[in-house]
């Protein structure tokens, strides 16, 4: 973990003291000018602070050090931040001190995924020691326009290490980096997915919102499971350049945020046309809105909505939460045509893994054989790597994943080619379009995953639910979720899943369901399952 900078020692015992809310009113010692009230701050109330309050960008830095300090460090040591950015207060006193117009993002804390490179004192190691010698020639695209756009990249997340691509018995938020990360609701609980540092790290407030990304699930489920508003986006809404890969045809960035509002305004920063990314060229002469102007809390209205049953009934009290989900969609409007079923949705894990091997291979190649100084070059080198440094790199499970995807051949072999277009087809053209053009939807819905399930380091993840993830990461489709209630104070998020290139359309349904039910609560750090 990097130095903390700035940190108000008598705040960083104070927040020691107990729940959430008392450890934001102690967080005002940090940084007394944010204000002292115990609301959760937001893009637009903080900025509104920077433009009106004489709030600094440095007390607002100090004050996030303080948290991460006392509540991930010590505390509840919540194991969600790898490295606090050595510059981030020398950065904080640059923005204070800069004229001119100021940036969508001025002054705002962003946590990033550590699969994120950037070219500064921070590492990128995607939470392995295999990578800790070597650095990124440069900024990720996405990191360009956050530091363009006057963001405070306060730190990097842990995650799942490799993305969660490593074992097919992993534990959701553990790497060799950084140990396992706990669900901020009850710390026996587990975060979810491979951004599970970032949906710990902005459930417990350490910073106002993260970059996360996804392959299959890994920004929806840390989202869900941690009371967040996720979005996964488009394949191609926003750059993939300089973000350590999984595969090209589903991987992509995305916001974590505590609100709908605060997600689009990141995912408004975050999306735009890369030449480095390929997938990114529609983007060239159509450039993406700003997504803020979708927030309607009037969205909902005529909306044809479909309910797709088949990824419910998996849990009676998640079910309970999901009919007064769909009451609140009535009540705004909403007409809801139930079932709206994905056919063949079953029908896709198979060819995913195919797909994700040969993918994983390719583009961890290509992705190495950029990085500065000494560490593994290919994906044979961390395989070996990891052999060696068995006891600290794979004290619990194994590899099983990368021996896979080593033991594949190129892109043009005829066994991925044939996956890869069955399973895109399957789920895209004859699986979302085809569930939406069926009753003339506007976009899908159904509950995101099961509660939080506790930590098991030996055996590895037990998931329940969660399907609904699946079709719109191997579409390459939208898929945003937003919390739906609580489970025994285990959050649970409902999903949004629309066609491709319709994020605009997600955010407005989101909003509005947000701003009618008001569902998300913050954590209170309860040390035992309920």
């Amino acid at each position: 973990m990097g130095v903390v900078l700035g940190v108000d020692r008598a705040a960083a015992r104070c927040v020691l003291a107990g729940t959430l809310l008392l450890a934001l009113y102690c967080g005002a010692l940090a940084a007394r000018d944010i204000g002292s009230d115990a609301r959760e701050l937001t893009v637009a109330r903080l900025q509104a602070e920077l433009a009106t309050h004489g709030t600094r960008v440095r007390s607002i830095e100090a004050h996030y050090a303080a948290r991460i300090a006392a509540l991930d460090a010590r505390g509840p040591t919540l194991r969600s931040v790898l490295e606090v950015n050595p510059d981030a207060a020398a950065i904080a006193a640059q923005l204070d001190s800069a004229g001119g117009p100021r940036g969508p993002l001025y002054g705002v804390p962003v946590l990033l995924k550590d699969n994120i490179d950037t070219a500064d004192r921070m590492l990128t190691t995607a939470g392995s020691l295999a990578l800790v010698d070597s650095k990124p020639a440069r900024d990720a695209f996405i990191v360009q326009r956050l530091r363009a756009a006057g963001a405070l990249i306060l730190g990097k997340t842990n995650l799942s290490e490799w993305a969660n691509y490593r074992s097919k018995r992993s534990s959701s938020g553990w790497s060799g980096r950084g140990g396992q990360t706990k669900n901020p609701y009850v710390l026996d609980r587990n975060p979810c997915g491979s951004s599970s540092g970032s949906g710990t790290a902005i459930a417990a407030d350490l910073a106002l919102v993260a970059v996360g990304t996804e392959t299959d699930g890994s920004i929806t489920c840390p989202a869900s499971v941690n009371g967040l508003v996720g979005i996964k986006p488009t394949v191609g809404l926003i750059s993939r350049s300089g973000i350590i890969p999984i595969a090209a045809s589903q991987d992509t960035a995305g916001p974590m945020a505590r609100t709908v509002a605060d997600a689009a305004t990141l995912l408004t920063v975050l999306a735009g046309y890369d030449p480095d990314d390929p997938a990114t060229a529609p983007l060239r002469e159509r450039p993406p809105p700003d997504y803020s102007r979708f927030l309607d809390a009037a969205g909902l209205k005529g909306a044809r909505i479909g309910v797709m049953r088949h990824f419910a009934g998996f849990h009676e009290e998640v079910d309970a939460l999901f009919e007064r989900a769909l009451a609140a969609l009535r009540s705004r409007g909403a007409v809801l045509v139930d079932p709206a079923d994905i056919a063949n949705a079953d029908k896709l894990d198979a060819d995913e893994q195919i797909v994700l091997a040969y993918e994983f291979k390719d583009g961890i190649n290509r992705y190495l054989a950029t990085r500065v100084g000494g560490g593994p070059r290919t994906l044979q080198d961390l395989i070996a790597f990891d052999d060696r440094e068995a006891g600290r790199e794979m004290p619990f499970f194994r590899q099983e994943l990368f021996l896979d995807a080593q033991a594949s051949a190129g892109l043009t072999d005829s066994k991925y080619l044939e996956a890869h277009l069955r399973s895109h087809r399957l789920a895209a053209r004859e699986g979302i379009d085809a569930a939406l053009a069926k009753d003339h939807l506007d976009a899908l819905v159904a509950p995101t995953v099961g509660p939080a399930w506790t930590t098991d380091l030996l055996n590895g993840d037990h998931v329940v639910g969660g399907g609904v993830t699946t079709p719109p990461a191997v579409a390459g489709y939208p898929h945003i979720t937003v919390p739906m209630g609580a489970v025994h104070g285990l959050p649970v998020g409902l999903s949004f899943v629309g066609a491709a290139w319709n994020e605009g359309r997600l955010v407005s349904y989101a909003y509005a369901y947000e701003q009618t039910t008001h569902a998300r609560q913050p954590p209170q750090f309860r040390p035992t399952e309920p």
